[in-house]
């Protein structure tokens, strides 16, 4: 048995959200949900007028992350509910949901079918820039007893900006929310402290469109989610795994596997699962460089940054040494740390801070090569940063500078 595909951009959320209650019933035909700003990998068009996925596959979101190529992720109905049965139970029941995400990533499409799942009205955001003025006089309409959104930490900065400047009912939405999930990257310490200050339960998430979407909340897996740690990689078992990769069965034999009587997740992050079954995640296995001999994660060099007041959307990126053969580079926007500083890298005294701060937690090896100070740091639409972008503006950075 099969079904068809319907294409619908994301821009058009009230389209998307019928669409799915369609294809969560199993009558209509599965959902592809697209970015209408994206630039095609390919001249060739897809899916065709006649292609077709298996019954049970309701959602289909493509993808290419901030680094790879594209993927086509085709999640069921059943990961879909399953997901969203977990997240409910994690956060205390249903409720309903904001939509301040774009309908084409996993976390925004999830925000959809936890509303149809709950069996009440999303309030959709819609297309645009995020301006936490409309996200309010939006989240002020909500009307359930319990009230859900999904950010990414570059909102949520936002937000308790506008809070801490004295916006009141910025703060007042906040903490009527019963659970802000944030996802996309970790969501640093002064962050959790800022929102912790203003009574905002704040969320932070793990998980990917492989899993159709966060299972992982405060490091602890949400619902019948397995994490564990093989060889230092984190693996995922559990009902929320996708089909695969749609005509791509090399792909996803690489990414999923049977073992122990379970199907398992390859998620490419290296982490830590404790004896408590707390998961930890490092970064990237394909972040991890090799600095004068001696292995260094980039994750782990970013989130020790972020921890320093001003650079809490610092990206570190790796550059090409002559003496040390890859060094870690903190790309930052400016700040109260870096605002004195030039257009293109920080002042000797800020650098040999911030080295030192990292070298005395996670290394010398660690040590970042140099801070980039840029206009604004390259975003992807689903607010996660642009790292092959980020990753260009270093490389001309060096090049023009002569060596990291």
């Amino acid at each position: 048995m099969t079904r068809s595909l319907r294409v619908i951009g994301s821009d058009r959320p009230v389209d998307v959200l019928l669409a799915l209650r369609e294809a969560l019933g199993g009558g209509g035909p599965a959902v592809v949900s697209r970015d209408p700003a994206a630039v095609r990998t390919s001249g060739q068009e897809w899916p065709e007028a006649d292609a077709t996925v298996s019954q049970n596959v309701a959602l289909v979101i493509e993808t290419s992350g901030s680094t790879g190529s594209p993927k086509r992720v085709a999640l069921s109905t059943d990961a879909l509910l399953a997901s969203a049965a977990a997240s409910a139970s994690a956060m205390g029941g249903q409720g309903q949901w904001l939509l301040a995400l774009p309908a084409h990533y996993v976390a925004g499409a999830q925000v959809l079918v936890r509303s149809i799942a709950a069996q009440t009205e999303p309030l959709l955001y819609g297309p645009g820039h995020f301006d936490p003025r409309t996200f309010t006089d939006l989240a002020a309409q909500l009307t359930d007893d319990l009230r859900f959104v999904s950010l990414v930490p570059v909102q949520l900065s936002r937000l308790l900006t506008a809070a801490e400047g004295g916006a009141h009912d910025v703060a007042r939405v906040l903490r009527r929310f019963d659970g802000i999930l944030v996802g996309g990257q970790a969501v640093t310490e002064s962050v959790r402290e800022r929102a912790a200050a203003i009574g905002a339960r704040v969320i932070g998430t793990y998980g990917s469109s492989e899993t159709a979407g966060g299972c992982v909340y405060d490091g602890q897996p949400i619902g019948a989610t397995i994490v564990r740690e093989v060889d230092g990689g984190l693996e995922i078992a559990g009902p929320t795994l996708a089909e695969g990769y749609l005509r791509d069965p090399a792909r996803t034999a690489l990414a999923f596997h049977e073992s122990d009587g379970q199907r398992w997740y390859r998620t490419g992050d290296i982490g830590r699962v404790d004896e408590e079954g707390r998961v930890t995640v490092l970064g990237r296995a394909d972040s991890v460089i090799i600095s004068g001999g001696e292995k260094v994660l980039l994750g782990a060099v970013e989130q020790t940054v972020r921890s320093l007041d001003g650079f809490d959307h610092a990206v570190v990126v790796a550059a090409d040494d002559v003496e040390w053969g890859q060094v870690p580079v903190v790309v930052t926007e400016p700040s109260s740390q870096t605002a004195s500083v030039g257009p293109t890298q920080a002042t000797d005294a800020a650098l040999a801070a911030v080295r030192d701060f990292v070298a005395g937690r996670i290394g010398r090896a660690a040590a970042p090569a140099r801070i980039l100070v840029v206009p604004s740091l390259p975003m992807l639409s689903s607010g996660k940063p642009d790292r092959v972008a980020i990753a260009r503006l270093v490389v001309s950075a060096v090049e023009r500078d002569g060596g990291a």
